[in-house]
């Protein structure tokens, strides 16, 4: 392990003792939110700290092992306590790396999934479609639960427009990296000479904010609208102003919902939306200030990314960020993402790492 990162395992000791203080001080439950973060902050560095307590007493242990091999009555119970304490010493080494990562605190939370038709008209609509049944049906896989929150049509089956939200575990972390321009590659169904047309979509993967989040909006800054839901639904949504859209006055944001005969449930899950937009955007202006964050080997996830490429005709999917070529293009649109997640989440995490050890 590199000198770098014991220093800063060292500095992390020292805090855990701070934060220890801080815990043992009765003014501090006074303020349950600030002594729940410090609780939380202490945790994570008491597990950490002792994973290097650790490590440093199985260093100490080798050490001793190979002092005992040149003497002959020691030396097989002693190359045996070498081979077990390396093998000890290499695996909390790696846990300690992995530990030491920068922690995404929006991980654990929710998601919602938007999807906009971009360039190439209907077809890109159609795109937008493919996009959503790829996107469901791996949370299916997952186990997640998954609703509609908003949805524009498109005149042949497609989507203008689609929101989602999933919930199940750590659904933001699994998703995150999907934000970005997808571009598709193949023959559409509207095309007569056979010919490969190129068209895109842009996904925004938005963490669900706290349920309490909601009073940080001034009342004042917001101006809802109601209007008669269309599409499907009988003849209640033709009759009822029941849909919901709520404009942000600062940024122009606007979020709405139909999907819900319900104008209180279409509000709370257009305001839903909204707040993940609002938190999007803060996260972006964020990364915006901070240029080696931000040009990081994932992307930015900025909407103008082109991250990826789907190509038809070769049964080719392609992320441009990392390199990666997978041709079983079909099995992936059928929902089957772990291999490209969990590639995308290995490199975040080597860059990460490189980071870290460089001190950058």
């Amino acid at each position: 392990m590199k000198d770098s990162l014991r220093q800063q395992l060292e500095r992390l000791a020292l805090r855990l003792q701070e934060l220890d203080a801080l815990l043992a001080d009765p003014q501090l439950a006074g303020d349950m939110g600030r002594y729940r973060t410090v609780a939380r902050e202490q945790a994570q560095a008491a597990s950490v700290v002792e994973l290097y307590r650790t490590l440093q007493q199985r260093e100490r242990d080798l050490e001793q092992s190979r002092d005992l091999l040149a003497d002959p009555e020691m030396a097989v119970l002693a190359r045996e306590e070498v081979a077990a304490a390396q093998g000890d010493v290499v695996r909390l080494q790696t846990q300690l790396q992995t530990a030491l990562l920068p922690h995404d605190p929006d991980d654990g939370r929710n998601a919602f999934i938007e999807i906009r038709a971009g360039t190439g008209g209907e077809e890109s609509a159609l795109f937008a479609a493919d996009l959503a049944r790829m996107y469901l049906r791996y949370c299916e896989r997952q186990g997640w639960r998954s609703e509609v929150m908003s949805e524009s049509p498109s005149d042949l089956g497609g989507y203008k427009e689609l929101v989602l939200r999933i919930e199940g575990d750590n659904v933001y972390e699994r998703l995150k990296f999907e934000s970005g321009g997808h571009r598709v590659q193949r023959v559409p169904a509207t095309e007569a000479q056979g010919r490969i047309h190129t068209s895109a979509c842009t996904v925004a993967v938005m963490a669900e904010p706290d349920e309490h989040a909601a009073v940080t909006l001034n009342p004042a800054d917001l101006r809802i609208d109601t209007f008669r839901a269309s599409g499907a639904g009988g003849q209640h949504v033709n009759k009822t102003d029941s849909a919901i859209r709520i404009t942000h006055l600062p940024t122009g944001i606007v979020a709405e919902c139909q999907d819900d005969r319900s104008q209180h449930r279409n509000k709370a899950k257009a305001m839903a939306v909204l707040l993940a937009r609002l938190r999007d955007r803060e996260r972006e202006e964020r990364q915006l200030k901070e240029a080696t964050q931000r040009r990081n080997l994932i992307g930015s996830g900025d909407r103008s990314d082109r991250i990826r490429t789907y190509n038809f005709p070769q049964g080719r999917l392609t992320d441009h960020r990392i390199g990666l070529t997978l041709y079983r293009l079909s099995a992936i649109l059928d929902g089957d993402l772990d291999e490209v997640i969990q590639t995308l989440s290995a490199a975040r995490a080597q860059q990460q790492l490189e980071a870290l050890e460089t001190g950058a």
